[in-house]
């Protein structure tokens, strides 16, 4: 051993302490026992950090148990130890809203996805930075069309609507927010209004080729609204300059009663009798189609005609497009069209061959901007509405007909 090493080890000084020790016991007779070691320090690395904070608790969605069937939009409550300062909501391991403030809950809209089965989950994230994420609940989605609404305008061809600068808010948004389909046509040949307002209704012209009001062509076979009233289900016609104080069996102001094809049937029209209970519940003036949309007591079924200026009848395409720009956002705005809603607007009839007329779908449950080829006719509308509420049998020709389900990412 090198000797300044030695004289300066930490063990020659310990035994140098304690044979000191022992020579002052030996002189007092006290009872010493063998020296403590001075306790020593830990160095400690300037590279090291403090321990992490434990992490919070994982938080949880408030009743939503796995299975769960969902429909229309959802309110989603997060459970969360306290210091949360935000929340993330999943769905399928994606985030899609957050929020960071008591009581930490969203609204999500499940039209946003196709039905079927999904993921719901959210993460916390605590004062100190420390995040916790839910084990994900497995629910199914399960959105179906619950309300529709049809308006159909007057005699023009495709071609003249779509593109038309007459139009901006048909082209500019309705085509943006819906889908369309670029082939429907009236049923080929068939002209005038009546005979193809007759079709939406029941599938056939019922041998009718004029426009000939109620008086004379009184119709009892199967249709679309006695379907709905046998199943229980609640519809109504708001027509434009109708006054609703009796059945609208001729012709009045700018009212038309060609354009409305369930005044031709004995069990609406009360075999024409002008003060049918049952007509006036369900013939009703336009401007009431908005007190029913606020109130929550729209129908099932809504068959809406603008007058003959607002239909493109008898006035210009900017004047019908003005008159959708001002009304369907009143249809966007309900309950019962965010909760499961239909849009379809299109046109009774060609200018005058058989081409292309237009139909539109405006629905939670329509495929965004998209179109089609597939070649429709007003069949395919009775269909799709026979469909979604589930009547039976299919009416005329909608038993060959095929429905509108393309333009949904769900359907019916």
């Amino acid at each position: 051993m090198h000797r300044r090493s030695f004289f300066n080890s930490p063990v020659l000084s310990t035994l140098a302490a304690m044979a000191s020790a022992m020579a002052v016991s030996s002189c007092t007779g006290a009872s010493v026992t063998a020296a403590t070691a001075p306790p020593t320090s830990v160095p400690v690395d300037p590279g090291s950090t403090l321990p992490a904070p434990s992490a919070p608790s994982a938080p949880a969605l408030a009743g939503l148990l796995a299975g769960a069937l969902l429909a229309g939009p959802v309110d989603l409550t997060a459970i969360v130890p306290d210091g949360t300062v935000k929340v993330e909501f999943q769905l399928d391991g994606v985030v899609f809203g957050s929020a960071v403030a008591a009581p930490f809950n969203i609204t999500w809209d499940s039209f946003s996805v196709a039905n079927g089965a999904h993921a719901l989950s959210v993460s916390a994230t605590h004062g100190a930075g420390v995040m916790a994420s839910s084990a994900p609940v497995q629910v199914v989605v399960n959105n179906h069309v619950r309300t529709v609404f049809v308006i159909v305008f007057e005699n023009h061809d495709w071609s003249s609507i779509q593109g038309s600068a007459s139009a901006p808010y048909i082209n500019g948004t309705l085509l943006a927010q819906g889908a369309h389909a670029d082939n429907y046509q009236n049923v080929p040949g068939l002209h005038p209004s009546l005979p193809n307002y007759l079709w939406m209704e029941a599938g056939s012209n019922l041998g009718i080729l004029d426009d000939a009001e109620p008086s004379q062509h009184l119709l009892s076979t199967p249709h679309l609204v006695a379907q709905l009233k046998s199943a229980g289900i609640s519809w109504k016609a708001y027509q434009e300059d109708i006054p609703g104080t009796g059945c609208p069996l001729t012709s009045v102001n700018q009212y038309a009663p060609k354009h409305l094809p369930m005044i031709y049937f004995s069990d609406v029209n009360g075999s024409l009798d002008p003060n049918s209970s049952e007509c006036t519940a369900h013939i009703r003036p336009y401007p009431e189609l908005a007190r029913d949309l606020e109130t929550g007591t729209v129908p099932a079924y809504s068959f809406i005609t603008p007058n003959l200026c607002n239909d493109m009848h008898d006035c210009s395409i900017a004047t019908g497009d003005a008159w959708l720009a001002r009304e369907v956002p009143k249809i966007l705005d309900s309950q019962a069209y965010k909760q499961g809603g239909a849009l379809f607007v299109t046109f009774d009839e060609s200018a005058g061959s058989d081409v292309p007329i237009g139909f539109i779908v405006l629905s939670p449950l329509a495929k965004k901007g998209y179109s089609n080829q597939i070649q429709y006719t007003h069949s395919s509308m009775l269909r799709s509405i026979q469909e979604i509420f589930g009547v039976a049998p299919l009416l005329g020709d909608a038993a060959n007909a095929a429905n509108v389900s393309d333009l949904f990412r769900s359907f019916p």
